[in-house]
């Protein structure tokens, strides 16, 4: 299991959506970053289809970016979420032909802090068992971000929804986002705003699933890669800031999207199968409800988008019936070659 390649060479992946300007102030922060790293970077628009990849490409030709060969822009012909986004990005590897050590995953709305990468990568490079590794992630207002989580579980969901101390403390090992810690820690998954990767961890349990289009695609893969043997650590010293949501729209949601509820649904029923996910769900329902009543006598404020509860029920029963994904029969999704032509869209 262990990667005795120790070069450190490193493909930092960035993911374009709609968001040019924002992607473009990414990559000027991450070639900085890169200056001294044995490595790449890959913008891949994920099929904007909105002029995105040609003001990518003008402004890259213009900043002379392309000169040195230190970064690219590829186009995806569609959308296909942020996990086949970045499996183009595997496929992809080097410009030699050749695949990195390690792959960084970078939002496009997150700018990296100095000395970031270089901490991850030596992290890496230090850790053999270590599979993957993120980052401490602040908002640009300078508020913490929680990228420190264990896994989804069905006292998870239940405490999440309840939100009572009590709950909390007494469910204190089942709450799926954990205090950060001040040193580096091992944990079940963290966020893929800022994560660098082994490649051995990719060739062993393959890319991202890509059945999720958003949401929870991180978890399951941290999860896949500890089944393997891999840890998924926390290193608070490698340090970005980030927008959030600037893509998706998370913080403006006013009814929440389906593919939010097909990755969580899909995430249960994949890990732990079917019952459990229905578990999961009545868990989820029943924490909601209550924290309904606390509101009822006290001025707590609503904390779900409009008609959470009644969405959640009825996506759930509309997906009763289908047949149901289970661990041990579900291959995860390996990477594949992208022809050349996802380099010249049409």
């Amino acid at each position: 299991m262990a990667d005795t390649n120790t070069r450190g060479r490193v493909l930092t992946i960035i993911l374009n959506y709609k968001t040019p300007e924002m992607t473009l102030a990414c990559a000027r922060d991450a070639l900085r970053e890169m200056e001294e790293i044995d490595g790449e970077i890959v913008i891949i628009d994920n099929g904007s289809a909105d002029g995105s990849y040609e003001k990518l490409q003008q402004a890259a030709a213009d900043q002379g970016w392309f000169a040195d060969g230190r970064l690219r822009v590829v186009a995806s012909p569609c959308n296909g979420g942020f996990g086949a986004g970045m499996n183009i990005g595997f496929a992809i590897g080097l410009s030699d032909g050749s695949q990195p050590d390690f792959y960084y995953l970078l939002n496009s709305d997150a700018f990296v802090q100095p000395g970031a990468i270089r901490a991850l990568q030596r992290y890496l490079l230090a850790a053999p068992r270590v599979g993957l590794v993120g980052s401490f992630v602040r908002g640009t207002d300078g508020e913490s971000h929680c990228t420190a989580f264990r896994f989804p579980s069905i006292a998870g969901e239940f405490e999440g929804a309840i939100q009572t101390g009590l709950f909390t403390r007494l469910l204190r090992n089942s709450v799926v986002p954990m205090d950060l810690p001040n040193e580096p820690t091992q944990l079940d998954w963290t966020a893929g705003a800022s994560l660098m990767i082994r490649r051995s961890v990719i060739t062993e349990i393959g890319g991202f699933d890509e059945r999720f289009f958003l949401y929870f695609e991180e978890t399951d893969l941290c999860r896949r890669a500890m089944k393997a043997g891999w840890q998924t650590h926390y290193l608070p010293t490698s340090e970005v800031a980030h927008v959030g949501s600037a893509s998706t729209g998370m913080k403006t949601w006013q009814r929440t999207p389906a593919y939010w509820f097909d990755s969580r649904l899909h995430y249960f029923t994949k890990s732990h199968g079917r019952l459990y996910a229905l578990l999961a769900t009545m868990a989820l329902v029943s924490g909601s409800l209550l924290y309904r009543l606390r509101r009822l006598v006290s001025d707590k404020p609503a904390t779900d988008p409009p008609y959470f509860l009644r969405d959640l029920i009825s996506h759930h029963l509309r997906c009763l019936f289908k047949t149901p994904i289970s661990q041990e029969t579900t291959q995860p999704v390996r990477t594949q070659t992208v022809p050349s032509s996802a380099e010249e869209p049409k």
